[in-house]
């Protein structure tokens, strides 16, 4: 009919289409493919999206760390002057060495660990420790040096201020970076030791208290019940779990350990690391992200470094070398030393042992063993001095203690030509020391070598005339003064302890 309208089914398209070649089962067979691509779209979108959420969400959270960690890192210069002859190492692949120190300043979170006075400057580097890697990873050294060591601090310029500062003669080593930096510290190991430090990390107070707290605690032992009013350190005799305030105490103390003096304090915090790199190893802490992110964090946010260590990937580098170094080859070193002349108080290096570590030091990472005695050499024919002996003043100053030592002691200067001698009573003092008076350096020189007296133990003094022989208690025997105590290994190691050894300290009930 005309003016209506009908469908037309597909029988009828058929038919009034144009025909091709394999019209029927082509149609048929593409009808059947296409029908999967219709609901695609609903399930790859939605996988997309999750996809898309959780990818976003691992590069927000990396991110966010990376950020996080990178923002807590605080810097300083490397150097305060020090002329540098060596050239950037391979943090990677060369052997490295990181100088570790542990600041007193008392400022933001260690308030309560000092007073208001004690908040500003540098601080002092209340622990100082040289970190040696190996260029095969295979050996690690840590160097303590006591804070009490008498050293030469070099002239330094703050990197901040730009304020110079001279030279110090015989001071404490811990001051080096109260004025100058801690680019000040660094260029003093340099001169001390001969190397030339590639990076330094200071921490604080909070960081110990942090980081042990991080990784759960580490255990720690005595010999005997401590408990010190200074540190407020209270352990029960045998093994503890110490974390937090009493992990700090524990490496602060002084009178709880040994013979009160900053070499027993020294051991405990060797004995501590140690402990603290095998808990770090043993529970796989470094393998778990979670805990690893908690102690980068716990690190970072306490550190500061040189531009060299500035980096999350440039930390990264030291912390991969490390992890996988078997404990037993970290080495744990204490600088040879002996209680100076001057001030039993203090420490002055013990030579020639010292100049001995520094020179195997420089020669090798690997120091579990002792170094090789160094070849004899046939002694010099000595010159004659340009002096007569017999007519330069000497005095023996009687400290030994023993009524009449003097006359002993004349003896043997008397046999060794010195024979215008004359003889005073004195105070007491522990060690043998030669003073002299301007113009008499070779005589004095000469006087100590005669009863093998160190360097260290010649002054010149604006108070006397020509050569004063103090006698201290050491000398109230013999016919020299006897050989004071060091820190060095009577065996001839220089390692203290290494990384496996577990260790008590023992206690000093008399010191607190």
């Amino acid at each position: 009919m005309f003016g209506s309208k009908k469908s037309r089914g597909p029988e009828q398209d058929a038919a009034n289409s144009p025909a091709y070649p394999g019209q029927g089962e082509l149609y048929a067979a593409s009808s059947r493919r296409r029908r999967p691509f219709r609901r695609a779209p609903r399930w790859v979108k939605a996988v997309t999206a999750v996809v898309s959420v959780l990818l976003l969400g691992v590069l927000a959270f990396g991110g966010y760390w990376a950020w996080r960690l990178q923002s807590n890192i605080s810097t300083s210069e490397l150097t305060a002057g020090g002329q540098r002859t060596e050239g950037a190492v391979n943090d990677s692949t060369d052997r490295l060495q990181i100088l570790v120190l542990g600041s007193d300043t008392r400022s933001g979170n260690n308030s309560q660990y000092g007073t208001a006075d004690q908040s500003s400057g540098y601080g002092q580097s209340d622990v100082m420790m040289l970190l040696d890697i190996s260029a095969d990873n295979k050996h690690v050294n840590v160097v303590s040096f006591p804070r009490d060591l008498m050293v030469d601090v070099p002239a330094c310029t703050d990197s901040k201020t730009n304020q110079a500062y001279p030279e110090q003669k015989s001071a404490m080593i811990n001051s080096a970076m109260a004025q100058a930096g801690i680019g000040c510290a660094v260029d003093t190991v340099n001169k001390l030791t001969g190397l030339e430090v590639d990076h330094f990390m200071m921490a604080d107070f909070n960081a110990v208290k942090e980081l042990s707290n991080a990784v759960g605690g580490v255990e720690v032992c005595v010999t005997a019940a401590v408990n010190d009013p200074d540190s407020h350190l209270d352990l029960p005799a045998g093994k503890s779990q110490v974390q937090g305030d009493q992990a700090l105490a524990f490496l602060r103390t002084r009178h709880a350990f040994a013979n009160g003096g900053d070499l027993g304090r020294i051991q405990a915090q060797q004995a501590f690391l140690a402990s603290l790199s095998r808990k770090l190893k043993s529970e796989g802490t470094l393998g778990n992200p979670q805990k690893t992110l908690t102690i980068a964090d716990t690190i970072t946010k306490n550190l500061t470094v040189d531009s060299g260590l500035s980096s999350i990937p440039s930390l990264l580098t030291i912390a991969n070398r490390l992890k996988n170094i078997d404990p037993a080859n970290i080495n744990f070193i204490t600088t040879p030393t002996v209680p100076s002349p001057q001030d039993p108080n203090r420490l002055t290096l013990d030579e020639p042992a010292a100049s001995n570590f520094f020179a195997a030091l420089r020669n090798s990472p690997d120091l579990s063993q002792p170094a090789p005695a160094a070849p004899t050499e046939a002694p010099a024919i000595p010159a004659a001095p340009a002096y007569d002996k017999s007519l330069q003043p000497i005095s023996i100053a009687n400290g030994t203690g023993v009524a009449g030592r003097s006359t002993a002691i004349a003896g043997l200067l008397s046999d060794a030509g010195f024979t215008k001698v004359t003889k005073l009573q004195a105070q007491a003092q522990s060690q043998t020391m030669v003073y002299y008076s301007a113009g008499f350096e070779d005589v004095a020189a000469d006087v100590a070598a005669l009863f093998g007296l160190p360097a260290t133990s010649v002054q010149q003094v604006a108070n006397i005339q020509g050569v004063q022989l103090y006698a201290g208690t050491d000398f109230a025997t013999g016919t020299k003064p006897a050989a004071p105590p060091s820190s060095a290994d009577s065996s001839g190691s220089v390692v203290a302890q290494t990384g496996s050894d577990q260790t008590c300290q023992s206690a000093n009930p008399a010191g607190y």
